[in-house]
């Protein structure tokens, strides 16, 4: 196999060679990187033509179906995929999802040629929303699948920074897919050609992981140099995975119900769900909210400047947490104080504020929403999977991401049903005002955790 090739390679001659290990870390970064940056560039760009799909005879409601069933597909998807990771070779489940991912946008266009929705408005309907059905499912391995394979290959050290930097991938992919499906219409091309690109990446990209990525350091002859990783136990199973084990990958998996039990796993899932509540929040009002002062063009210019900070906040927040030692739960609650009356100024001044504090407050809401989201899910998360109770294990971390992100999407998925009804009700200071709830519900949560971080501190320093 192409794998066992590339694990004889030596390592390249001289004293400023570059070991095997770090080019390997180096290829396993980018191509998961890329990994999920081409997942959410799949997802956004059909959201992105939703204006040319109502054109083509979906209407909003079947549109609003198709969002649902996506959103609902992936919440619990993500808890299944996480323990999918876990047990079976990452690479063949990576290829598996970005092969899904493309041929559900291949039937989507398919779909909209034939004109189905014309020629059986019941029959089409089912079948657009029973794709997103299914490519909520694909979609959900993105996450637990490639941060299984990054906690695996990265030890603890400098892991904040590191996933930090990991987790400006979506982000992107959301950019690169509003630029380049602005590109394609604006140049004359036919908006089909904007879910081309993704579907045909997509493609590719299953290809190059099926046959080029190892789900361990072990798995080619490779060992992490550092004690602080809780991987070195399972490195002597994955040793014999490789040896002629069924995976070829890591040793001994966790069940989902002891990863539930590890501590910390479930209030941290509950503390990702409300805080992925504010971001979602942001991700589908924000834009219409700032319609009520600006036009379409401008709101949605000034709305990218929130994700700009969500980026810049993974970056930053996982910095501040490698330089306070790894006390992730303090740095997190740190911006969770700074959140709070953030969000109050909001509820009472954000008709009136000028422009450009508008903007500057926007981008520092990205920011402080940003980097607990993107910490919790990333170093926060393989932390937790190297906890003593599971017995070093590293077939563990697919199954915590799967548990958290999943627990997170559920409660964003019903409470954003409850944005609309709420803003009719009492205006946009009504949905601050929640939104400040469930910032407090968050650190309340967390309460303990920091409080045991502070703890040791204090222990230390006597």
């Amino acid at each position: 196999m192409l794998l066992q090739y590339m694990g004889q390679l030596p390592d390249l001659p001289g004293p400023g060679a570059v070991s095997r290990l770090v080019k390997w870390q180096a290829f396993i970064f980018f191509i998961t990187f890329a990994n999920y940056l081409i997942m959410h560039f799949a997802r956004k760009v059909y959201t992105n033509v939703k204006t040319e799909l109502v054109l083509a005879g979906v209407d909003k409601v079947v549109l609003s179906q198709m969002d649902t069933a996506f959103m609902f597909a992936y919440a619990i998807g993500t808890f299944i995929s996480g323990r999918i990771a876990d047990i079976f070779p990452q690479n063949v489940v990576l290829g598996i999802s970005l092969v899904g991912s493309t041929l559900c946008l291949g039937t989507l266009l398919y779909l909209v040629n034939i004109d189905i929705i014309h020629s059986s408005y019941s029959l089409g309907s089912f079948l657009f929303v029973s794709i997103q059905l299914i490519h909520g499912l694909f979609q959900s391995c993105g996450l637990p699948v490639n941060m299984a394979l990054m906690g695996v290959w990265f030890s603890k050290k400098g892991r904040g920074l590191l996933f930090g930097f990991w987790t400006m991938n979506g982000n992107i992919g959301d950019i690169v897919a509003a630029l380049s499906t602005a590109a394609i219409v604006s140049a004359g091309f036919s908006w089909q050609v904007a879910l081309l690109i993704p579907m045909l990446l997509s493609a590719l990209w299953a290809v190059l992981n099926y046959l080029m990525v190892a789900g361990s350091p072990a798995q080619i002859g490779l060992k992490l140099d550092d004690d602080e990783t809780a991987s070195s136990g399972a490195e002597k199973g994955a040793e014999k995975g490789a040896d002629g084990g069924a995976d070829g990958g890591e040793g001994s998996t966790v069940g989902f119900m002891q990863a539930l039990a590890i501590p910390g796993v479930a209030r941290y899932a509950l503390v990702y769900g409300f805080l992925k509540y504010v971001n979602y929040a942001m991700f589908f009002w924000l834009p219409f909210l700032l319609t009520s002062r600006f036009d379409t063009q401008t709101a949605n210019v000034i709305s990218s400047l929130y994700s700009v900070g969500l980026m810049f906040g993974g970056v930053f927040v996982g910095w501040l947490s490698d330089l306070f030692g790894g006390r992730r739960a303090s740095v997190i609650g740190a911006a969770f104080v700074l959140l709070l009356p953030l969000l109050g100024s909001f509820a009472v001044y954000s008709d009136a504020m000028a422009t450009w504090l508008l903007v500057a407050l926007l981008t520092l809401l990205g920011v402080l929403v940003g980097g607990p989201n993107n910490m919790i899910t990333s170093a926060v998360a393989a932390d937790l999977s190297e906890h003593p109770s599971i017995g070093g294990s590293t077939r563990s971390l697919g199954t915590v991401v799967g548990i958290i992100n999943g627990t997170g999407s559920l409660i964003s998925a019903f409470g954003l049903m409850a944005i609309g009804p709420l803003q009719i009700w009492g205006g946009w200071a009504a949905v601050w005002y929640m939104l400040v709830v469930c910032i407090l519900v968050s650190g309340t949560l967390l309460a303990p955790t920091i409080l045991k971080e502070l703890a040791d501190v204090r222990l230390i320093l006597n």
